[in-house]
């Protein structure tokens, strides 16, 4: 398969601070090396600075979600695979946008389904997942070549156990597709019965469970372990056509032993094996 990854390396509009250290810590794990020895051609490309200078986190985040619109599309044209390695989540905005994706799996600790007016600490990612149902931000994701909001019905939220009181009061209110990592089967039937074309598939490393791997500041006790992820996402691939992955939110300062790398290695090219099968 022929794989374009693309590395949004900024967190909280700081480029490679924080979490935006990940995509590179990914790469000078093996990321490239394990993946082209499974048989894929891969080529990366970095956005590289974007924003304004004063790195302001709304304005600079929406710039990084423009400019990964605009690497995706270039993939696609040119029959690659898009791959995105970004240190934030609303980074997803972006490759949602230039997958023109119908329907989105949001893997995650956290709901992301927090807005402006229900934000506790006003944390843009805690937004991210309502931006790309078109809950918040609404101007701001227009302006994202491409960018069009995505049904709450179309969207399978997978092992959110971390939620603010407004998240979990908006869950009640929205279609959204909830499950837990082992039983992805049945919610992704229920995104296949509407036919969905195009799914994005988002990654937030901090899904795991961190007592088997840690890959931020941020832990919450429960989520899958790395093999049963692996085996949920390779189920999942044989049943949905997955348009685009994004991994998001890996800070190495957080994995001491370097152990996230080549487990992201394992899980993308078991993954990629499931789709060229069909």
């Amino acid at each position: 398969m022929k794989i374009s990854i693309i590395l949004a390396s900024y967190d909280s509009g700081h480029y490679h601070g924080g979490m935006g250290r990940g995509p590179d810590a990914l790469i000078a794990g093996g990321l490239v090396d394990a993946l082209t020895l499974s048989g894929h051609d891969v080529v990366v490309t970095d956005i590289g600075r974007v924003g304004d200078e004063q790195q302001r986190e709304i304005a600079t985040g929406f710039a990084v979600c423009g400019a990964v619109s605009g690497e995706v599309r270039i993939a696609i044209d040119r029959g690659r695979f898009p791959i995105v390695l970004a240190g934030n989540c609303l980074t997803s905005a972006g490759a949602v946008a230039g997958e023109d994706a119908d329907a989105i799996i949001w893997a995650d600790q956290h709901g992301d389904l927090n807005t402006p007016e229900t934000s506790i600490f006003g944390f843009l990612d805690g937004m991210a997942l309502a931006t790309v149902l078109g809950l918040c931000w609404k101007p701001m994701a227009s302006a994202i070549p491409g960018f069009r909001p995505i049904d709450p019905a179309r969207c399978v939220l997978v092992n959110a156990r971390d939620l603010d009181p407004a998240e979990t009061e908006l869950l009640k209110t929205l279609p959204v597709i909830r499950t837990e990592c082992p039983d992805w089967a049945t919610a992704c039937g229920r995104l296949k019965a509407p036919d969905a074309k195009r799914v994005h598939l988002h990654l937030d490393l901090d899904v795991h469970d961190p007592g088997a791997l840690q890959a931020n500041r941020y832990t919450t006790p429960g989520g899958p372990e790395p093999k049963q992820l692996r085996q949920a996402v390779c189920g999942m691939a044989g049943l949905l056509p997955i348009s685009g992955i994004t991994i998001s939110a890996y800070d190495p300062a957080f994995d001491a032993q370097a152990e996230v790398p080549p487990l992201v290695g394992e899980l993308l090219s078991e993954l990629l094996a499931t789709m060229e099968k069909g």
